[in-house]
């Protein structure tokens, strides 16, 4: 009996001592690692900072005291650039995991960890943000289990596929948190998650990107005929593929340049691969786009309205920022130029933001006399979500093994 005790005992001390490890762990991870004070972080700082005031002005004051919105419209910048435009730009995670856990593509697999932490981060940053845009953000939970909205409204859809995505892109980079933690028995567990993961999220990322252009198919009498078509939902799926792979390329190679001291020798070698093999898909996609836009076009007489400044606008979005970055995205890939793939991605990047800026705001009730301009606060609060998902990115990349190679141990039990 007296046995029992003293085992019950030792094992309690053993469970308090692990427990204080980690939580000394944790605490030590949650200090700053390298330079604070530096140009970046003190401008990105002051900007989260201010934004955050603006939101504690938001939900004591309500969405008035600091938007311009109202009940002509209800939908502004951070649904138009934070949700519409931000969910687009996380598409490169869905694409990337398919083409390396189903198509085996496996030269891509060195940069899938940071494709994958990308879109998780985006998704809860930008998703998140929704709750900033709800004028009564604690009723935000009726979306979901679809009071006053009904289970088949497109909102209850995409609702859903943000939810059970976001949790997929967590599970397929969960790994490496288990190797931050050092948790061989966790990992394994987790590694064997990660097929399923990449399946569904696949899944969900097709319906919910193009349900996102679904819920502008009841605005056609708002929006101007130039933007509406009736392959929206299409058009809002392939574009986030160029787009998704256009973000890939920026944030690899900034990644390659903060990261560099992390990044071993055979990842630096394929880089180059990488890009090219990323802007040829990219180019593809902006060819199927190019094709989907100009059938509603030309079938539709659609050109009809061009000579118009509507029009002209139109003609800048899709002629310079759809075939000028396609153009040098295929002159880029047949010579091997990889300075034109990135210029070609940042052009597509800024195309995506001018397209879906259009659709949701610019483009949306062009013809009302008082129209919708966002706020400074509201830009402000944008840009403060934008340089806390870069800190988050940051934070972790600095900790786990995202750019850095696994543990011998992980290696050892794939």
């Amino acid at each position: 009996m007296m046995a029992d005790v003293s085992v019950k005992q030792t094992e309690s001390k053993v469970v308090v001592q692990e427990g204080r490890k980690f939580i000394s762990f944790i605490l030590q991870e949650l200090k700053p690692k390298g330079k604070i004070l530096t140009p970046f972080n003190i401008i990105s700082g002051f900007i989260i900072f201010l934004g955050l005031i603006i939101i504690i002005i938001r939900f004591a004051k309500g969405l008035g005291s600091v938007t311009n919105l109202s009940q002509e419209f209800p939908w502004g910048l951070w649904i138009g650039f934070d949700v519409i435009t931000g969910v687009a730009f996380a598409g490169g995670a869905y694409v990337l995991t398919f083409a390396v856990y189903i198509l085996k593509a496996e030269k891509y697999h060195l940069i899938i960890r940071a494709t994958v932490l990308n879109g998780f981060l985006a998704y809860v940053f930008y998703a998140g943000a929704l709750l900033l845009d709800i004028g009564r953000p604690w009723n935000g939970f009726n979306v979901i289990i679809g009071n006053d909205f009904g289970t088949n409204s497109v909102l209850f859809v995409v609702a859903w596929h943000f939810m059970l995505y976001t949790l997929m892109e967590f599970i397929e980079f969960s790994p490496a948190v288990a190797e931050w933690l050092g948790a061989p028995r966790l990992r394994k567990i987790l590694s064997s998650l990660g097929l399923g993961a990449v399946i569904f999220g696949f899944t969900l990322s097709t319906l919910h990107q193009a349900g996102l252009g679904a819920l502008y198919l009841l605005a056609k009498s708002k929006i101007h005929p130039l933007w509406y078509n009736e392959f929206i939902p299409v058009l809002f799926f392939v574009s986030s593929i160029f787009a998704g792979l256009s973000i890939v390329i920026i944030e690899g190679t900034i990644s390659h340049r903060v990261f560099k001291d992390q990044i071993s020798p055979e990842h630096h070698a394929q880089y180059d691969e990488i890009v090219i093999g990323l802007g040829k898909g990219a180019a593809v996609a902006m060819f199927a786009y190019l094709f989907l836009q100009a059938i509603p076009f030309i079938s539709g007489r659609r050109y009809e309205y061009i000579d118009s400044p509507m029009g002209y606008w139109y003609l800048l979005e899709i002629i310079g920022f759809v075939c000028v970055p396609l153009a040098l995205f295929v002159e880029g890939v047949r010579n091997k130029k990889i300075s034109f793939i990135r210029f070609a991605a940042i052009m597509t990047a800024i195309g995506i933001i001018i397209n879906r800026l259009n659709v949701s705001i610019i483009a949306y009730k062009w013809d009302v006399p008082n129209h919708y301009y966002p706020s400074w606060m509201e830009i402000e609060v944008t840009l403060a979500i934008v340089f806390a998902e870069i800190w988050a990115f940051r934070w972790v990349c600095n900790r786990m093994p995202v750019f850095r190679d696994p543990p011998d141990w992980a290696k050892d039990n794939d």
